[in-house]
């Protein structure tokens, strides 16, 4: 799984403290530019793991966070899309492991060919320590993760 600094998505430094100002995270963020219209898709969460995000919540965000991206683009020709990760959130940038931490997840090791399971305790920008079902504490490398999503609890 590759490693993706935040500090490399185009407009995530200018976006991702107004969105904390609100009192939620930026997980993603996208920016399509095409022929006649930009694209913006941004995924957020909240400070808590266990905290619920609603259509209040997205409303919230993306009226603040539009405006300010049709600022920094410098067109009002866009359309944006704003989500929370789900329930069943596919973890693509490893850099989401240190926003997600306290949240269950699953990560597929390849050193052992199997899922691991486990609450996410910390993460850098080459490992993430997962608290494991047994009590005890797993380190894995993003190299040996094909990939990672969050558990679903019923």
């Amino acid at each position: 799984m590759d490693y993706i600094p935040y500090s490399k998505i185009k407009y995530y430094s200018e976006c991702a403290p107004l969105v904390e100002g609100l009192g939620y995270r930026l997980v993603d963020l996208k920016i399509v530019p095409a022929k006649t219209i930009t694209k913006i898709s941004a995924i957020i969460t909240g400070t808590d793991p266990a905290q619920n995000i609603g259509v209040n919540d997205c409303a919230k965000v993306h009226r603040v966070l539009l405006a300010r991206l049709e600022a920094l683009l410098g067109t009002e020709e866009t359309t944006m899309e704003l989500t929370s990760p789900g329930i069943e959130h596919n973890i693509k940038n490893a850099a989401e492991f240190g926003v997600f931490t306290g949240r269950e997840v699953r990560v597929w090791d390849k050193t052992v060919n199997d899922w691991v399971g486990g609450t996410i305790l910390s993460a850098d920008d080459k490992t993430v320590t997962l608290k494991v079902q047994e009590g005890s504490e797993q380190t894995i490398s993003f190299e040996n993760i094909a990939k990672a999503k969050f558990v679903y609890n019923i």
